[in-house]
């Protein structure tokens, strides 16, 4: 097969396998929140734990993830990581209580894990003239399968019940993840590769893909970069804020007094441009910055959180909850292309993995636990909330302005 071919086909197969991890993440958690409070009888805190613990498993194994893949190969990352996911929508069929829905939680995080590091580091390995494009691309059906999915989910629970929609989520998330991780092949070595972007301008690189991934920092150089913990600190603060609209878009839907099916709505938009965002501003970040896309999209979100307390119209929250959105998803596309300009493409995933455990260990409590507890506290007090968000992501577009390359001046080893 044509190595074109080859490549394009790998990258359609990280899509398809990333679709139903996806979902999972950013649409099922604010979709069933209201139907596991009726269930197991407890509050929005105890809902937004959920979020938490699905967030800490991605903080404690998207690092692994990343080193595992260096030893064992990516695609066996994938395949492993289907296989998880769709186990775990088997422990969420048969839940007992809201700890076994916890437990749903962590095991989806760490499944995902194990597919989002491995199809983020295969696509760039093949297109890294294009690390924007093609990383922005996988991570759109990340988002955007959430934004299909939502309004599906609240349609196949009224349609099949509970523990039905559950098995049937683990059937599909098995065949058609597994379908898709068989087409998600490496490139071989020595293959020609051509590396451009605005950071580090155009230098063709005749070689082939093991000597670019020579020119990389190793995880304990990049720990030592001013670059690595302004982009950890950006993961806390913009992770924090964007995670939250995925729990709180439903709730403030219905405290508005929408409908279920209209409160849903609220959180489809977010999920929409959570979707669409990340191939868009890969596309952007390729040719004006990674760090100026990011400081407008997240200056924009942080103007949105302060703006929805006063929105009342559907349309209105429909539309601040798109920007913040729109925010969240450019973080996860343009990350993982900053990252590879910055600290370089052969211990891509363990860098990145690192990142995430700001986004893991802290973005939760900070975020949707802190957030539901709030909430409870103050008798459904959204302007709290959404105040103290909205700063976050003003933090956040601070912070990502001093994520640069470290030839661009930063101090730290050089690549």
């Amino acid at each position: 097969m044509a190595r074109n071919t080859t490549g394009v086909l790998a990258v359609l197969g990280c899509c398809v396998a990333i679709f139903w991890p996806g979902a999972l993440t950013f649409g099922f958690p604010g979709v069933m929140a209201p139907e596991w409070q009726d269930m197991f009888h407890v509050g929005r805190a105890a809902t937004g734990l959920v979020i938490f613990f699905m967030l800490a498993a991605v903080g404690a194994f998207m690092f692994l993830a990343g080193r595992w893949q260096e030893r064992y190969g990516a695609r066996k990352m994938i395949f492993l990581g289907v296989v998880l996911t769709a186990f775990s929508s088997l422990v969420a069929a048969y839940a007992s209580s809201i700890y076994m829905v916890y437990a749903w939680a962590f095991l989806n995080g760490l499944s995902s894990s194990f597919v989002y590091v491995p199809a983020l580091t295969l696509v760039q390995w093949w297109y890294p003239q294009k690390k924007g494009l093609v990383a922005g691309t996988v991570s759109m059906v990340f988002g955007l399968s959430a934004a299909v999915m939502s309004p599906l989910f609240g349609k196949m629970l009224l349609a099949l019940g509970y523990v039905s929609m559950n098995l049937a989520v683990a059937v599909l998330t098995l065949v058609i993840g597994l379908m898709g991780a068989y087409f998600a092949r490496a490139p071989l070595a020595g293959a020609p590769v051509v590396k451009t972007s605005p950071s580090l301008g155009k230098e063709p690189n005749s070689g082939g893909l093991e000597v670019l991934l020579k020119k990389s920092l190793t995880v304990g150089e990049s720990l030592h970069t001013r670059s690595f913990w302004f982009l950890w600190i950006t993961w806390t603060f913009a992770g924090a804020a964007g995670v939250s609209m995925s729990i709180l878009a439903t709730a403030y839907g219905l405290f508005r007094g929408f409908g279920l099916d209209s409160a849903i709505l609220v959180l489809t938009a977010f999920n929409l441009t959570n979707g669409t965002s990340r191939v868009i501003s890969g596309i952007l970040s390729d040719r004006l910055g990674r760090n100026r896309i990011m400081s407008m999209a997240f200056l924009a979100a942080g103007i949105a959180y302060f703006a929805l307390p006063y929105a009342k119209g559907l349309a209105a929250c429909a539309l601040l909850a798109a920007v913040v959105g729109f925010a969240f998803g450019t973080l996860f596309s343009v990350s993982a292309p900053l990252v590879a300009d910055c600290f370089g493409l052969k211990h891509f995933g363990a860098i990145f993995g690192l990142t995430f455990a700001a986004y893991g260990f802290v973005a939760g409590p900070l975020g949707p636990t802190l957030s539901g507890y709030l909430l409870d506290a103050t008798g459904d007090n959204f302007f709290l909330v959404f105040m103290y968000l909205g700063v976050f992501f003003l933090l956040a577009s601070l912070c990502i302005r001093m994520v640069v390359p470290p030839q661009d001046g930063q101090d730290g080893p050089r690549p």
